[in-house]
């Protein structure tokens, strides 16, 4: 099958997306789009994987679902394209990053910047209908990043991942942490951030860990 998709990532997904799952997979995220409001648009469905070619992933941020409403949804989690007001849960990483270190809050909420340098925004469902949450999971989205995951788990090294929720946190718990450093904390929601969100440092820790192993630090 001929994905639209970054050519690093395309030469290592192409068994992945011969699987007959994928197939049954991209026939259903077709005739929703063609029957439905979907989010996001479809040439940015793999927008975290074009902004973040494999070999230049340092951070990986696990997402769930997009952003259900107009205008919101680009392709990365937790990002909103620029002029969109913050959602609670970007807001609250913002406010963590200022915190941990120093960076005042930006003007935009388009994490473009982020994964330019290396920071993979990776949703665990790629789309979503407009206005129902949750509403793409279990058709095989899941099953595809879980095996992007591991492509990264088991052919790279030292990366930094940050789980954020029980959601992420089993997304992620196969990841050998002798060989990538794992971050974990409560989700940066307003129902959760106050449990452990706020103060995780995760943004300095990760920095530190980067250039301990001769990598640039991100500029949050």
């Amino acid at each position: 099958m001929d994905v639209r998709i970054e050519t690093s990532w395309k030469q290592r997904l192409e068994e992945e997306f011969e699987k007959p799952y994928f197939g049954e997979l991209i026939r259903f995220v077709r005739q929703e789009y063609a029957t439905h409001t979907v989010f996001p648009p479809g040439k940015l469905i793999f927008n975290a994987f074009d902004h973040c070619p494999f070999d230049q992933v340092k951070v990986v941020i696990l997402g769930q679902d997009p952003y259900h409403g107009p205008g919101q949804a680009h392709g990365l989690c937790f990002s909103v394209p620029d002029g969109v007001p913050f959602p609670p849960s970007l807001q609250n990483i913002f406010t963590e990053i200022d915190k941990d270190l120093g960076v005042p809050v930006p003007a935009s909420g388009n994490l473009e910047r982020w994964a330019n340098q290396g920071v993979f925004l990776l949703n665990a469902t790629l789309t979503v209908r407009a206005h129902q949450a949750g509403s793409h999971q279990n058709k095989g989205w899941e099953r595809f990043t879980d095996s992007v995951i591991h492509l990264l788990a088991e052919n790279r090294e030292h990366l930094v991942f940050m789980l954020w929720g029980s959601y992420a946190q089993q997304k992620g718990r196969f990841i050998d942490a002798s060989r990538h450093l794992v971050l974990q904390s409560v989700h940066p929601s307003p129902l959760s951030a106050y449990r452990g969100f706020f103060g995780n440092r995760h943004f300095s820790q990760a920095n530190a860990y980067l250039a301990t192993h001769g990598l640039e630090p991100i500029h949050w």
